[in-house]
Parts: C-alpha cells; structure tokens; sequence
C-alpha cells in the first residue's frame, strides 16, 4: 500500500537528523547545552524550515534565549554544513524555535500528579 507521504515532511525528517548531527558534533558555541532537535517544519516549496528544539539545561534565567541566540549566530555555519550533505537545488532559509511541548506535558503531569496524592 502506498503511503501518501509528501517529499516535504521526507526532506525535513533528513534535515532534522543533520541539523541534530551537525549540532552535536560541528558546533563549538558553549550556549549551546544540551538540547533536542523536536521537528522541523519545511514549506512545500522547501524554502523555509522551522526547526523546533527542546532545552533540557534550565539551572539559569534565560538558558533557553541564550540557547536560540547561539543557534541563530550558528545558522550560516548550520547551513553551510548542510549544502554539503544534503543535494538540494535551494537550501532553506532556517529559524530556530522553542518547541513547548515538551514543557507542557511535564506541566500536565505535575498536576495530574498533585490531584492523585
């Protein structure tokens, strides 16, 4: 059976594992903690990629600000490193954002939590 999977979500899943490769292996910036590359976003045209993160390093005020700007100082490097692992005819505009959700099922759970003590 052929699953209708459209070349955009198959394009962002590659880029989500390079992005999350590139991160953790190319980039020097001390910002840069632990952190989760969640998705990504790609337009049909494949042109501009949302690339959502999770930081798991919260012990400071602003880790997660600290975090984007780093990534958004890194992007050109980011890009360029994924022109020569990626073929495509354009490589997508790229802008980092905070992916929540995460945050939102551990509040979720804290007070399901509470109601059940």
């Amino acid at each position: 059976m052929f699953h209708s999977y459209k070349r955009s979500e198959r394009v962002g899943d590659l880029i989500r594992r390079e992005i999350a490769d590139i991160i953790m292996h190319k980039t020097k910036d001390p910002r840069i903690g632990f952190i989760t590359v969640t998705g990504v976003d790609l337009s049909n045209d494949l042109r501009h990629a949302k690339v959502y993160i999770s930081v798991y390093e919260r012990e400071t005020e602003g880790t997660e600000e600290n975090t984007l700007q780093a990534l958004k100082n890194a992007t050109g490097f980011i890009r360029g490193e994924l022109s020569k692992r990626i073929r495509l005819r354009f490589m997508p505009e790229i802008v980092f954002k905070l992916d929540k959700s995460a945050e939102y099922g551990e509040k979720i759970e804290r007070l399901l939590r509470g109601q059940n003590e």
